[in-house]
C-alpha cells in the first residue's frame, strides 16, 4: 500500500492532541469564522496559533475549514482572515465557495487550498477547473462509488490529491447541502448553524384531524427516518487506495476525545497492517454510532427498512484518561462513573485488547473509595500495564 494520509477531526485542543497521539498524519479544525461547526466548535486565533505549533512540533499537518458559503459583504473579512491563517502557517484551508477560492488565491496566493466535499465535486472536468484555479486537493463528494473514483483519479493531474471520507456520520442531503434547518429554525447548515432537524422525531397529521398526531413508525428506539446510517470503511481501505484516494478523512469535530482516540487508533493500525481488521472493526463498535454502512462506495446507499434499529449504539463507555503511571499505580482523570470490580479496557497506540480489573481506588484526598462518581475527579488505581499520558480507559 502506498503512503496515504490519515486525517482526523479536532473540535478542541484535547481532541487535537488525542488525534496526534493516536496516529493521525493531519488534523482539520475550524477557526473563528466561515466554518460549518460554528455553533459548537471553533478555535480563536490564539488557540489556533497554539494548535499549529503543537501539530507542527510532531511533523504533522493542520488544515482549517473555511467552508461556509459566503455572503456579499464578507469578502474583505475573508481576505484578512486568509492572510492571518497564512501568517499562522496553517498547511491548507478547506473551501467550498468558488468566490472564496478566487478571493484567497488573489489575496493569499501561497495559501494551499483544498476543495471541500460541500462543493460536491465528482468529475474530473470539475476537478481540473479547481486545479487551474490553484486548488491542490479535492475532498470528494460522498455520493461517488469506488469505480467512479478510480476513473476520476486517472483524469486529473498527479499533484492533485484526492481526499475521501472513510468514517462517521453522513448528511442525508446531497453533499451536505441541506436546507431543512434553515427552513424550520432560520439557522442554516450551510452557514455552520445546523440544528440537525433530520434527527428529530416526526408525526403525520391528517388534514381534517389537526389535533391528532400519528407517529412515523421506525422502531422502539426512535423515528429519525431522515437521518442516515454512519459510514465505516475499515474493511476495504486497500480498495480506496487502489482507486486513487490519498487522504482518509474521519468525520467528527463534535465528538469526544474517546471517539477520536478509538477511531483514529483503529484506522492507523489498519493502514499500517499492524492488527487484524476484524478486531479493529470490533473496536469501532465501542464508540457511539448509528448502524454502519459502506456509504455509496459500492453503489446506492443501503435503503431504510422499517424493522431497522437506527438508534445510537455503543458497546463500551469512556471511563477516563491516563495521567501518570508509576510502579504499578495509575493516576487517571475520570470521565464516566466506574467502580471497584469493573473491568477497564485500554485504548493505546501501542496495544489493542489489554484490560484489567479495578481492585482498589484512591481519590485525590488520599481516601479509599469504592466508586468514582464525580466528573473529572482524579483517581489512582492498581494497573499492571505501563500506560502513557493520554491513553484512554473504557468500561465494559
Amino acid at each position: 500500500m502506498r503512503k496515504v494520509e490519515l486525517l482526523a477531526p479536532a473540535g478542541d485542543m484535547e481532541c487535537l492532541k488525542t488525534a496526534i497521539k493516536f496516529g493521525a498524519d493531519a488534523v482539520y479544525l475550524g477557526g473563528p469564522i466561515m466554518q460549518l461547526r460554528s455553533s459548537v466548535t471553533g478555535f480563536d486565533l490564539e488557540k489556533l496559533a497554539e494548535a499549529v505549533s503543537y501539530v507542527h512540533s510532531f511533523g504533522k499537518k493542520i488544515y482549517v475549514t473555511v467552508n461556509s458559503f459566503a455572503k456579499e459583504g464578507e469578502f474583505e473579512e475573508i481576505a484578512a482572515y486568509g492572510k492571518k491563517l497564512k501568517e499562522l502557517n496553517v498547511d491548507a484551508v478547506i473551501v467550498s465557495d468558488l468566490g472564496v477560492i478566487s478571493c484567497l488565491r488573489k489575496e493569499v496566493p501561497d495559501l494551499e487550498i483544498h476543495v471541500s466535499t460541500q462543493a460536491n465535486c465528482q468529475n474530473s472536468f470539475c476537478a481540473n477547473v479547481y486545479y487551474q484555479m490553484g486548488a491542490r486537493r479535492i475532498v470528494l463528494a460522498r455520493e461517488m462509488t469506488l469505480e467512479e473514483i478510480k476513473e476520476f483519479s486517472q483524469n486529473i493531474p498527479q499533484d492533485l490529491d484526492i481526499e475521501a471520507f472513510v468514517h462517521g456520520a453522513m448528511c442525508m442531503s446531497f453533499s451536505g447541502r441541506c436546507f431543512i434547518s434553515s427552513y424550520l429554525t432560520g439557522r442554516s447548515g450551510n452557514r455552520g448553524e445546523c440544528t440537525q432537524p433530520c434527527r428529530w422525531r416526526y408525526h403525520l397529521v391528517e388534514q381534517t384531524r389537526p389535533n391528532e398526531f400519528f407517529p412515523v413508525e421506525e422502531g422502539e428506539k426512535g423515528t429519525t427516518l431522515l437521518s442516515s446510517r454512519d459510514m465505516k470503511c475499515i474493511d476495504f481501505i486497500d480498495q480506496l487506495v487502489d482507486a486513487g484516494v490519498t487522504s482518509f478523512k474521519i468525520e467528527g469535530r463534535m465528538k469526544s476525545p474517546y471517539y477520536v482516540a478509538t477511531v483514529v487508533n483503529a484506522y492507523r493500525h489498519a493502514i499500517d497492517k499492524t492488527a487484524d481488521v476484524s478486531l479493529l472493526s470490533q473496536e469501532l463498535d465501542c464508540v457511539s454510532h448509528r448502524p454502519y454502512s459502506s456509504g455509496f462506495y459500492f453503489g446506492e446507499l443501503e435503503r431504510y427498512t422499517p424493522d431497522d434499529d437506527m438508534a445510537y449504539k455503543q458497546d463500551k463507555v469512556f471511563a477516563g484518561v491516563a495521567k501518570k503511571w508509576e510502579n504499578g499505580r495509575l493516576t487517571l482523570e475520570q470521565r464516566n462513573r466506574f467502580c471497584v470490580g469493573d473491568v477497564l479496557e485500554i485504548v493505546s497506540p501501542k496495544s489493542i485488547g489489554l484490560s484489567f480489573e479495578v481492585k482498589n481506588m484512591v481519590n485525590s484526598l488520599g481516601e479509599t473509595v469504592d466508586c468514582a462518581p464525580h466528573p473529572q475527579e482524579i483517581i489512582t488505581v492498581d494497573c499492571p500495564f505501563e500506560l502513557e499520558e493520554g491513553d484512554i480507559l473504557r468500561k465494559r
